[in-house]
Order: structure tokens, then C-alpha cells, then sequence
């Protein structure tokens, strides 16, 4: 059998109404977001140095029949190979397509990783002022880590980073050898998120011994490994924990609202500077909590929405503390971009200007390495995107990498940050233990991005089923808490039930809706689109008077597959879709349809299946990078869009920013 993650078995989930409510106020809570220390980027800086641990890792998986011989013989204790046979597997990578092995590429339970890093000297000799910390950008799905033997941390979810202080560790240990050690599960339950399940398979007549398969309810394959960075970090003792800005603006002038968290010492000063492009100060300040005043700020635009998008200011801050009797100091530098986003009925607003998405939905997927982080790959995808002429996408279905985060905020490309709430379709995935995890992971998504420009909403979920009945407690509860948390942004999930059913649309600032007519729905009826379609928009828009995405359409498209008339899985058809619903898009972005996201980007990998081969086709490039028919049609209807509503004179056109 499959060994759960920590903490990934079932629950009760029965709480009578007060205690309910009780939770709910708890909660909500101001402050509560307070007990995650700060998670801010690794940055060289003259106090701190990095060290990445990116490369060859040994690795080895846990195939016992109950996937806990690792724990059973502590393999933790001692280098990985003195316990058996070990491979040699990427960091950063999923391990899944890694080898020839098939056993691997759908494997579930525990894996092991183990690096050993030699530690620069003066980390160690100048140990009382200099705190070590070991960084993980993700790992799917849960992960224990040991250095030296020594537990320094544990994290559940597989898409945000998590970190330990291991400077008592290293320095306790002879020499600057430092092995590190993780442990990590891919098995989903329904408390987990994305939600899962074990199937045990008790047939003896038809399945071998202990045979368990995975279930999910998401159309993407679960993809599992170190998929991000891993980094050796150094501070001061006392050192900048957090910052946390907003930025309240005009055309002439801009208050750049700040807080500072300093841990180590209670006994510090702070100098803050804010430069421009060019390195020049405009503005000051020496509080841990304030505000500095930009006269005629560069506000941060979107891509084609002025001359000059993703401008970023620079906020150097400086601390000097006392410890022990020295002086400290700790420096650190947040990219900032001055904007405002703002939701009406019909408009959403950015800078007070009408924004429309016109955009895609993505996935972290690629050959050979699946979710792991490929900087090729990520300079490759935006440079598609600002070919195609699009302004934004959604993270569906999970926070991205952090580095494709950077480049969004650099270039322009606006953001709905989604949490990896995709699959809630079990009654028991609406309980009491899944709502816990969902807060946290909207705490951890939230302090990882809220400094972002380019991040202008959170998406709390994909396709729930947000017509059972605990469906309206548990997004009103998540969707209050992320609002909590972060006041400055509208927040939605992504819904595919029907307008007059959903119980947690109530709740969200822009309704998001996903919908395939002709292709799931009446496949192969091109025709009943305009109907369907305007009348989806209008049920929306007259139930809750909000404004409206169409966050996913789409149809699959084999490469090369060609028919005239269009017939279904050919390039024709999936533009002839693509035209029909532009055709009503047209129509109702006058009202209150604010944006497009198409489905999706790029073909991606899924689960086997007879509707799938080699994974879903809906991109309108190829796994590969190459585009479809349909890139055309879009990049046509895109650039057109950009140049009716864009604030600069008509002469940007697809070749002017051509890259």
C-alpha cells in the first residue's frame, strides 16, 4: 500500500453551526497571518550571500511493499548509497520521465533525495554572525529534510517554497561537509490540495499483491520531485524577516505604503530608499512602518497598455542592529511597481484605466523534465506570449515558480494567481481538515506574492463542486480570509457549474467561468455556440452583476490533423471554435465581459487514458513549442484588441515589439 503523507488521513468533519461560526471568526482574525515568518526571495546583497544547490542529486525510491523502509531504517542517518542502490536524478526536475523505468513514472509514496554541499569556510568561521538557512522553492508533495542526519523541517504542498534556519546544525557538525537529506510523498488524499485518493485493488484474479493506483479529479499529470531551486542562504543573526507593500497612487503622485519586519534584535534602525530606473532616490524614509511619497510616479502598466510596461522601482532596505555587544547590519532590496487595481460592475481597472485580459491559461509542463524549472523553457514561453500579443494568464492550476513570477512583474504580464485548488469534488474535500489546509495555503500563496505588481487576483480554486452544499461555507470562509489577508485585490475561483446552483459565486469579486461548447458539450456543433455561449454570459451577468472572464474554452487539436469542413481534433476545428466564441466575446466585451484566457497555451502531459493521447491537446502550440493554426487566429485577434484599447497612438502593431 501507498503511505500517506503526514497528517493525509481522514477526519471527521461534523461541527454543529456555532462551532462552525466560532471557527470562522477565529480565522478571520486580524494578525493571524502573522505567525508565518517572512518568506522574502534569496537575494545576494552586501549581507547576504547564496549558494545554489541545483545539479546531480543521488536519489532513490521506496519500493517496499508499505513505502516505509526508509523511515523503518533510517536512511536519513547516513549517506543515501550506504543504503542501497541509488540513481542519479536532476534538481530541479520531476523524477518521473527521468528514467526507463515505468515503475517510476507512476510511482506513488515516498522517494528520497540526498545532496552533500561543502560549505564555504567563512559561513562557519564567522558562525555567531552569520545565520545559514536551506531554501526550497517546492517540492511535490510533502517533504521531510534533514541535514546532517538532524530533522530541520517538514512541509506539506507541492508549489510553494519552505525553509529552515540551519545554522545550530552545521555548526555543531565537524568540518563544512553537509549533507542534506529529503524525504518526499506524492500521495494525494482528500484533505491534501489538489485533492486525491487510494484505490486498493483487492481482486486477487485480476491485481498482484498490495496494487493501489492514484486517483485524481484534475486533467493534468501529477507530476512529483524537487521541482524548484534549492539555495543555502546567509543573514546576519539579527536580519529584514519581511516587507509587505501597497501602493495607493495617481497620475501625480504615488504613496508607497511599507512595513518592515526585523527578527533577532529588538534594538535596530532602518533606512529605506526608493530608486527609479535610472538609480535615482525619490523618497526616503527610517520607520518600520510608513509611507513614502512619489511625485509623477512611472506607474506599472500591462504589456501594450502604455510604452513602458513593468516598470519597477527599487526599495533598498537597511538595518543596523545591536547584538551581543556588535554592530549589524542586514540590506535588502524588494522590485517594487506602483499600480491600483479596482473592480466595477461591468470594468475591471488598472491605474483607473478599463483593463482586458487577453491571455492564456498555462501549465508547468514540458518533456523529460515535467514541472521542474527550465529557464530555456520559461525566456521561450514569454517570448511566445509577447509574440502572440498577450497580456496576461492565469497560474492554472497552482502558484508558478517564483522566477516566472519575476519575469511577469518585469515584463508587464498580469497575473490571477491561482492555489492549487483544483479537484474539490468530494464532499469530504469541503471538511473541516481540507477548509484548514486551504487557509494555510492561501497564508503561504499570499506572503510568498502579495508584493507583486503583476499579481492583481487571487483564484482560491478551479472547477469545485461548488453546488454541493458545505461549497458556500467553505468558499465564503476562504475567500473572507484571503480578503483578510490581502485587502488590495479582488478575489474569485474558477467555476463550471450552473449560474443558478453555485454557492460560493456570491462570494467572489469577478465571476470566472470555463466552458466548452461543442467539445464536451454537444461535441461537434459548432453551430449551438453563439447560443449557448450568450446565454451563459447573460444568466451570469443578471444573477450577480459582476463582471465576467471566460477563464477557460478550448478543443483539443492533433498537430497535422487537418479537414475541411471541420471536423473535431483537427486544426480547423479548434479555430473555427476559436471564432465562434470570439464572435460572441465581441459582442458582450462592450457590456461586461472583461477577458478571454484561452485553453490552453501549450499541449501538456495528463494521466493515460482513452480520450488522451499522449496528453491533452488543447494547446494552441505544441508541447513543443510550435504553434498550432490556432496561435494564428489568436495572435490576429490579440493584437488587434491591444491596439483598439491601448492609450498609445495605432502604431503598435504585432512586428513594432516583435521578439
Amino acid at each position: 500500500m501507498a503511505a500517506a503523507a503526514p497528517g493525509g488521513s481522514a477526519a471527521g468533519t461534523g461541527l454543529c453551526p456555532l462551532l462552525l461560526l466560532l471557527l470562522l471568526l477565529l480565522l478571520l482574525l486580524p494578525g493571524r497571518a502573522a505567525a508565518l515568518p517572512g518568506m522574502l526571495p534569496p537575494r545576494d546583497t552586501p549581507s547576504r550571500e547564496r549558494k545554489e544547490l541545483g545539479g546531480l542529486w543521488s536519489f532513490r525510491a521506496d519500493s517496499s511493499p508499505g513505502r516505509d523502509a526508509g523511515f523503518a531504517q533510517r536512511w536519513y542517518r547516513q549517506p543515501l548509497r550506504q543504503t542501497g542502490p541509488v540513481i542519479d536524478m536532476p534538481v530541479p526536475a520531476s523524477f518521473n520521465d527521468i528514467t526507463q523505468d515505468p515503475s517510476l513514472e507512476n510511482y506513488i509514496g515516498w522517494v528520497w533525495y540526498e545532496k552533500e554541499v561543502l560549505l564555504p569556510p567563512r559561513w562557519l568561521q564567522d558562525s555567531p554572525n552569520t545565520r545559514v538557512v536551506l531554501r526550497f522553492g517546492s517540492a511535490h508533495y510533502y517533504s521531510i529534510v534533514w541535514v546532517n542526519g538532524v530533522q530541520v523541517v517538514e512541509h506539506e504542498g507541492g508549489h510553494l517554497p519552505f525553509e529552515a534556519d540551519i545554522s545550530s546544525v552545521i555548526q555543531g557538525s565537524p568540518g563544512t561537509l553537509c549533507r542534506i537529506t529529503v524525504a518526499l510523498n506524492n500521495t494525494l488524499t482528500p484533505h491534501t490540495l489538489p485533492p486525491g485518493s487510494i484505490q486498493y485493488m483487492t481482486d486477487k484474479t485480476r491485481y498482484p499483491k498490495n496494487y493501489f493506483v492514484q486517483n485524481i479529479r484534475f486533467d493534468f499529470f501529477n507530476y512529483a520531485g524537487i521541482h524548484r531551486p534549492v539555495v543555502l542562504y546567509t543573514t546576519p543573526p539579527a536580519y529584514i524577516d519581511d516587507i509587505t507593500v501597497t501602493t495607493p497612487s495617481s497620475e501625480h503622485v504615488a504613496m508607497v505604503q511599507y512595513k518592515v519586519s526585523v527578527v533577532g534584535s529588538t534594538v535596530y534602525s532602518l533606512s529605506l530608499s526608493l530608486r527609479d530606473q535610472e538609480g535615482k532616490v525619490v523618497a526616503t524614509g527610517d520607520e518600520p512602518e510608513g509611507e513614502l511619497k512619489v511625485l509623477n510616479p512611472n506607474l506599472w502598466w500591462p504589456y501594450l497598455m502604455h510604452e513602458n510596461p513593468g516598470y519597477l522601482y527599487s526599495l533598498e532596505v537597511k538595518m543596523q542592529a545591536q547584538v551581543d555587544g556588535a554592530l549589524l547590519e542586514d540590506v535588502y532590496t524588494l522590485p517594487v511597481g506602483i499600480r491600483t487595481v479596482h473592480v466595477t460592475s461591468t470594468q475591471f481597472l488598472i491605474n483607473g484605466r478599463p483593463f482586458y485580459f487577453h491571455g492564456v491559461n498555462k501549465h508547468e509542463d514540458a518533456d523529460i523534465r515535467g514541472k521542474g524549472l527550465d529557464w530555456a523553457l520559461i525566456v521561450k514561453d514569454f517570448n511566445l506570449l509577447r509574440w502572440l500579443g498577450a497580456n496576461s494568464f492565469r497560474t492554472s492550476h497552482y502558484p508558478y515558480a517564483e522566477e516566472i513570477m519575476d519575469l511577469c512583474d518585469a515584463y508587464g504580464i498580469v497575473v490571477i494567481d491561482e492555489c492549487p485548488g483544483v479537484g474539490i469534488k468530494l464532499p469530504e474535500s469541503f471538511g473541516n481538515k481540507s477548509l484548514q489546509h486551504h487557509l494555510a495555503v492561501m497564508e503561504e500563496l499570499i506572503r510568498r506574492d502579495k508584493n507583486r505588481p503583476s499579481v492583481v487576483m487571487w483564484s482560491v480554486a478551479n472547477e469545485p463542486a461548488s453546488e454541493l452544499p458545505p461549497a458556500g461555507f467553505y468558499f465564503k470562509t476562504v475567500i473572507a480570509h484571503t480578503k483578510a489577508l490581502d485587502p488590495s485585490r479582488p478575489v474569485t475561483f474558477v467555476t463550471d457549474a450552473n449560474y443558478a446552483l453555485d454557492r460560493g459565486a456570491p462570494y467572489v469579486d469577478v465571476i470566472c467561468v470555463n466552458s466548452y461548447f461543442s467539445w464536451y458539450h454537444d461535441p461537434g456543433h459548432l453551430e449551438v455556440i453563439p447560443l449557448q455561449l450568450t446565454a451563459q454570459f447573460e444568466n451570469w451577468y443578471k444573477t450577480y452583476q459582476k463582471p465576467i472572464i471566460q477563464s477557460e474554452y478550448g478543443a483539443d487539436s492533433v498537430p497535422g490533423l487537418h479537414s475541411d469542413p471541420p471536423l473535431m481534433f483537427s486544426e480547423e476545428y479548434q479555430k473555427a471554435m476559436l471564432k465562434e466564441y470570439h464572435s460572441v466575446f465581441d459582442k458582450k466585451r462592450k457590456e461586461y465581459v472583461i477577458g478571454e484566457l484561452i485553453w490552453n497555451f501549450a499541449d501538456f502531459m495528463t494521466n493515460q487514458g482513452t480520450t488522451r493521447v499522449l496528453g491533452n491537446k488543447k494547446g494552441i502550440f505544441t508541447r513543443q513549442r510550435q504553434p498550432k493554426a490556432a496561435a494564428f487566429v489568436l495572435r490576429e485577434r490579440y493584437w488587434k484588441i491591444a491596439n483598439e484599447s491601448s492609450c498609445l497612438p495605432p502604431v503598435i502593431t504585432s512586428h513594432s515589439l516583435f521578439l
